[in-house]
């Protein structure tokens, strides 16, 4: 016998218990069939929550609810909650009485043998701990719902928190990237006049910064924030409501009396005596009455939770979808950045190549220039030495030719025209690109 796993399961929108005997190796699954089955909740709204308000987890075997040891496992309880609502309809029916307490609930003045009067007044004094102990696993039901609801609040933070941090850091990517493509801009038109030119490359640095401006509604999450805010203000107020609390003194002072008359009787010698019942009937009324107010109070309390812990769960995928706007507005403004910056290394490279060029051909020029000269100078004369009055008359000297410095001026044009053939297409695929 100390080897069989029993569940108790507690369930929350009857106040009744069912309990099942775990089969080896039983997985949860099985166990939901069969809670579907006793108590016509579907798997699928079964929400199964540990006394700490941990959920059930459906890749651990149901053996998983019972706790190990002998001390408590047959008054450890698994509450079941229905996912498909949010408002229960408290209080639930106060449990039966047995035929002999309500024989005496109907005729409290009715006169009993002190023998007979015990039995009855026994089963009185169970009944009266009956009622304080189903209100006590229905309010550990509800401190489980709110461990839970605080479990749920708990990820609804560190998702705020993350949204928060990414939001921040889109904005100051969004006011950097502004600042940049403005300075951009404005020293593009400067250098306009008497630079490197490309309207289609400036139309799309535009383009960019319309398009950064439209990333910045991603950043936006204000309404997300607000409504979060709203609901820690909701989940704090609901921590600190007296109903959080247990409410059961009444009760427990109501069942202590009953104990103390119980045995106030029991000394009673039993000789042909008889008593009513008068006094016992009163504790079990006005524990019956202390109940149904506790139960009201508590299955209102726990309502609101569950009503949090929906909007929470209907608030998270609204934070996923912002997070992910947020992330692909952050890559979006990256490319852009990253394109903008390659286009400016791009058009300095024709720049330098422009200046490479000129600076050749005006070399290549001066060279020319000075060839000629050279050779028309007289053999063992200096450069600065001026020339003989008839030496442009002379011939040239034997083995030059004016053939070759022509043909060299030429070798010089075909090469100038190359380089700025290579410019202009270069210039060209930058403006297609």
């Amino acid at each position: 016998v100390l080897f069989l796993q029993i569940v108790h399961i507690l369930n929350m929108t009857s106040a009744k218990i069912v309990s099942f005997l775990l089969h080896p190796e039983e997985s949860l699954h099985s166990l939901q069939n069969r809670i579907e089955f006793e108590t016509g909740i579907s798997t699928g709204n079964q929400e199964l929550l540990l006394e700490t308000g941990i959920c059930l987890d459906p890749r651990k075997p149901a053996s998983q609810c019972v706790i190990d040891g002998v001390r408590g496992w047959d008054s450890y309880m698994v509450y079941l909650f229905d996912k498909s609502k949010t408002v229960y309809d408290g209080p639930f029916a106060s449990r039966s009485l047995s035929d002999c307490v309500n024989y005496i609930v109907q005729d409290s003045k009715i006169q009993l043998p002190i023998p007979q009067l015990r039995k009855v007044w026994a089963e009185a004094v169970h009944y009266v701990i009956g009622l304080k102990e189903d209100y006590s696993r229905l309010f550990q039901g509800q401190r489980a719902a709110m461990l839970s609801l605080l479990r749920y609040n708990a990820n609804l933070i560190k998702m705020k928190n993350n949204m928060v941090s990414a939001s921040q850091q889109l904005k100051a990517k969004l006011e950097f990237f502004h600042q940049s493509i403005r300075l951009d801009l404005e020293r593009y038109s400067d250098q306009m006049a008497y630079g490197i030119s490309s309207e289609k490359m400036l139309k799309a640095w535009k383009e960019m910064e319309e398009k950064a401006s439209q990333c910045a509604q991603a950043e936006d999450i204000g309404y997300l924030d607000e409504q979060i805010m709203a609901l820690h203000t909701e989940i704090v107020e609901l921590q600190k409501s007296p109903y959080a609390r247990r409410q059961g003194e009444v009760m427990e002072s109501l069942e202590q009396r009953a104990i103390d008359l119980y045995k106030q009787l029991k000394t009673r010698p039993p000789d042909h005596a008889y008593s009513d019942s008068t006094d016992m009937v009163k504790i079990i009324v006005q524990t019956v009455q202390s109940q149904d107010r506790v139960l009201k109070e508590l299955f209102g309390h726990l309502s609101k939770l569950l009503g949090c812990k929906q909007k929470i769960i209907d608030l998270l995928p609204e934070i996923e979808v912002a997070l992910n706007n947020i992330k692909e507005a952050d890559n979006s403004v990256m490319q852009m950045q990253g394109k903008r910056q390659r286009e400016i290394w791009h058009l300095l490279k024709i720049a330098c190549t422009q200046s490479s060029s000129r600076s050749l051909v005006s070399s290549s020029l001066e060279g020319t220039a000075s060839t000629p000269a050279a050779t028309w100078l007289p053999q063992g004369s200096s450069g600065n030495a001026p020339p003989h009055p008839l030496s442009s008359l002379a011939a040239p000297q034997e083995g030059e030719n004016f053939a070759d410095v022509i043909q060299e001026n030429v070798n010089y044009l075909e090469l100038f025209s190359s380089i700025l053939q290579e410019v202009r297409q270069e210039q060209n695929s930058m403006m297609v690109s």
